[in-house]
């Protein structure tokens, strides 16, 4: 059963770059056809798909946040890392990292981002 675990700070200032690292445990991030994907969840508000790196290195972004992100990972550490530049309050929120083969069967626990000076 694989297992993540997010990291990072919990408050950013705007105009900054969130920072936030996924841990994974119980599988490799380069085990075939998994996909290693972020997702938020602003306030009152529903889950955002922000995008994903593949087994293979590959990476997909939501065209909404594209310019503003990054995903890369670490195979050493078995890790993988989401920036998300030029942050404003509106990037508040909970995210999770979640990995799957087809949808995301498996999720860490969330972590709270607050955007704010």
């Amino acid at each position: 059963q694989v297992q993540l675990q997010e990291s990072g700070p919990g408050l950013v200032k705007p105009s900054q770059t969130l920072s936030l690292t996924c841990t994974v445990s119980g599988g490799s991030i380069t085990a075939n056809n998994y996909y290693w994907s972020w997702i938020r969840q602003p306030p009152g508000k529903g889950l955002e798909w922000i995008g994903y790196i593949s087994y293979s290195g590959s990476t997909y972004y939501s065209p909404a946040l594209k310019s503003r992100t990054s995903i890369s990972r670490d195979t050493s550490k078995n890790q993988f890392t989401l920036q998300l530049s030029s942050v404003t309050p509106e990037d508040t929120a909970v995210y999770y990292c979640a990995s799957g083969r087809t949808g995301f069967g498996s999720w860490g626990q969330g972590t709270q981002v607050t955007v704010s000076s």
